[in-house]
């Protein structure tokens, strides 16, 4: 699980942006008591998972990227665009304007935050101006409902306008006092990371706010890249991990923070510093009721990467982060090669697909040439075990030429550009959601079933822009970011 914290510029003239969902990863809900599992969304609370995406770049009103958000709402057969909500801020009810820029829905966080029973949407709009300050950023809250998200909210004011840009940029969802009350953190361009706790009311109200900066200040005009909500100790409140820009160059590019969840909120006295990366989801690999941080580091030349990406698990412990172990597409029998501009974990998710208990992990590599055809991409799919993931035997990897994947590899289509693992059929085994920038970024989201006791094609579907009725026009980056 996932916003356009990065620009991935393919060596193409028809190059276009990639997001990581990344981490799209695991936010939780107040109702899931912060299990090690990976909770999912249920906005109109059948107990059966849906998940919504962003197309940030879509053209709304004819406005240039003002920006859409997608629900898919799960059924027994999976997701399609049968059952849907597609929102902009044009939609009666949802707070502001469609704007040409604001980028609505370029990052999103589900919870729910008012406590009714149906899971909510928190949605950013980073490039929103705000009376004379531009790009100041605005954050909306989506109500969940019988009928899902019909686009009624409230706006979550920007406690310190002015002192930061993007407001909204990132987010994360989860209980990090343990309360059972929703809490949501919110990234923008500055380096404190904003956390409204103890819920939000109908009229846009948290029960409190407070504030978290990492030790070494994201870089000016950056802020956080991303923010992963999850139980790490296993105590029932949630901890965050905060990926961010590094200010100096001898360090590198970024660093990438843990913060604790305690009986007072998250805590600064007790931040650890983690493997760096882009993108972090967290998820009790090895079931031992502690969950791992797992962290892509997709960049040649990041620091702690490796040739064509390298990713990262830190696995949980009472105490927190603990023993880290790395794994690239030479690890093992890891399916590919690891090769220049792979970006082997520009995005990640966690799940449990075949039901043992043990979370399993999808990981995007969007840059992956498939024979001649560049910058493809492929996700492949890492099993949980007692003694942490398997790289030895049962990997999978799917590209849009495996047998029985709709579409076909194309330039530049980077398949694997978000991934998110969520149970959308209601079976009670993850199933594989995949964003690409199909068709010169209009964007798609493919649907992979689990079949129990791996992910198969046997159903599987492709859910196009232009089916649920979002514009071609631009690159609306459809399927992007997942919420998380």
């Amino acid at each position: 699980m996932h916003q356009r914290h990065l620009r991935l510029a393919l060596a193409t003239a028809t190059a276009v942006a990639l997001t990581g969902g990344l981490l799209t990863f695991s936010a939780v809900t107040a109702t899931a008591a912060d299990s090690t599992t990976v909770p999912q969304a249920d906005f109109n609370n059948d107990g059966i998972g849906d998940t919504a995406f962003s197309a940030d770049g879509a053209y709304v009103g004819g406005k240039k990227n003002a920006g859409q958000l997608v629900v898919l709402y799960g059924t027994r057969s999976g997701v399609s665009s049968a059952q849907r909500s597609v929102i902009s801020q044009n939609t009666t009810g949802t707070p502001g304007t469609a704007e040409t820029g604001d980028g609505f829905g370029v990052d999103s966080a589900y919870a729910d935050f008012n406590g009714d029973g149906y899971d909510d949407l928190a949605v950013g709009s980073p490039g929103e101006d705000v009376g004379d300050d531009t790009d100041g950023g605005s954050l909306a809250v989506l109500w969940g409902s019988a009928s899902g998200i019909t686009g009624k909210g409230v706006t979550i004011p920007d406690p310190a306008p002015g002192k930061h840009d993007r407001w909204g940029k990132t987010l994360a969802a989860g209980d990090f006092d343990g309360d059972g009350k929703a809490d949501l953190a919110v990234g923008s361009t500055g380096a404190a990371v904003y956390v409204f706790k103890d819920g939000i009311s109908g009229d846009g109200t948290a029960g409190g706010q407070y504030t978290v900066t990492p030790p070494i200040a994201s870089h000016t005009g950056a802020g956080a890249l991303h923010l992963t909500a999850g139980d790490v100790t296993g105590d029932g409140r949630t901890d965050l991990v905060v990926d961010g820009y590094e200010t100096t160059s001898e360090r590198g590019w970024n660093r990438n923070y843990y913060f604790p969840g305690v009986s007072g909120g998250l805590s600064d006295g007790r931040v650890k510093e983690l493997k760096s990366g882009i993108v972090s989801g967290i998820g009790d690999i090895n079931h031992d009721g502690y969950g791992d941080i797992v962290t892509g580091a997709s960049w040649n030349g990041e620091p702690n990467s490796a040739t064509g990406g390298k990713i990262w698990i830190t696995y949980g412990t009472a105490d927190g982060p603990g023993t880290v172990k790395g794994i690239t597409q030479d690890t093992g029998s890891v399916p590919g090669t690891s090769e220049k501009d792979d970006y082997f974990g520009w995005d990640l998710d966690l799940g449990d697909i075949n039901g043992d208990g043990f979370q399993d992990l999808v990981i995007g590599a969007p840059g992956e040439n498939i024979g001649a055809i560049t910058d493809a991409g492929m996700v492949t799919v890492l099993y949980g075990t007692a003694s942490g993931l398997n790289t030895a035997s049962g990997a999978q990897s799917f590209a849009q030429s495996t047998a029985g994947v709709p579409g076909e590899d194309e330039t530049n289509d980077a398949f694997g550009a978000d991934a998110k693992l969520d149970d959308v059929n209601g079976d009670g085994k993850a199933d594989l959601l995949v964003g690409s920038y199909e068709n010169d970024g209009n964007g798609a989201v493919l649907y992979l079933p689990s079949n129990g006791t791996k992910l198969t094609t046997a159903g599987s579907r492709t859910v196009s822009p232009s089916a649920v009725g979002v514009s071609t026009t631009g690159v609306p980056a459809f399927g992007a970011n997942f919420a998380d």
